[in-house]
């Protein structure tokens, strides 16, 4: 089947291997979420929506669980720090010296998708930097 990159995609989850998570991507074709794309727990034989990361030259498919595209990405996550600050009176001790562990934790995301959404919340003026943390505007 021909995908495009960004094509949202049904998935069901395969074995776990050194490089990712097997999956079968609209019932016929292969694909793998890298380690580093997984911030969720995921089952083998569940059925979960994905998105088609890159088609490698060999035909392989990579797969990831969010959509594609700095801008889909950026603002997604932006959205889940503005959900984390509402749900904790508008503050939350998580800034640019937290270990990618404590930001994976809070927020399913990475250290370096959790410091871009910052950035754009920063530059919109919805959030204050502190020293300990960042506070809702």
């Amino acid at each position: 089947m021909d995908f495009k990159v960004g094509e949202k995609i049904k998935l069901i989850i395969g074995k776990e291997s050194d490089l990712g998570v097997a999956v079968i991507i609209n019932d016929s074709d292969e694909g793998l979420i890298f380690h580093s794309d997984i911030f969720q727990s995921l089952y083998e034989g569940e059925h979960i929506d994905g998105f088609i990361k890159k088609i490698r030259e060999d035909g392989l498919i990579d797969v990831s669980l969010k959509p594609q595209g700095y801008k889909n990405v950026v603002e997604l996550n932006a959205i889940a720090i503005l959900d984390l600050l509402n749900a904790n009176d508008g503050l939350i001790d998580l800034h640019d010296k937290s270990s990618p562990k404590e930001i994976e934790t809070a927020l399913h995301m990475s250290k370096k998708a959790f410091k871009a959404a910052v950035g754009l919340l920063f530059k919109t003026r919805q959030i204050e930097l502190k020293e300990d943390g960042i506070r809702l505007l």
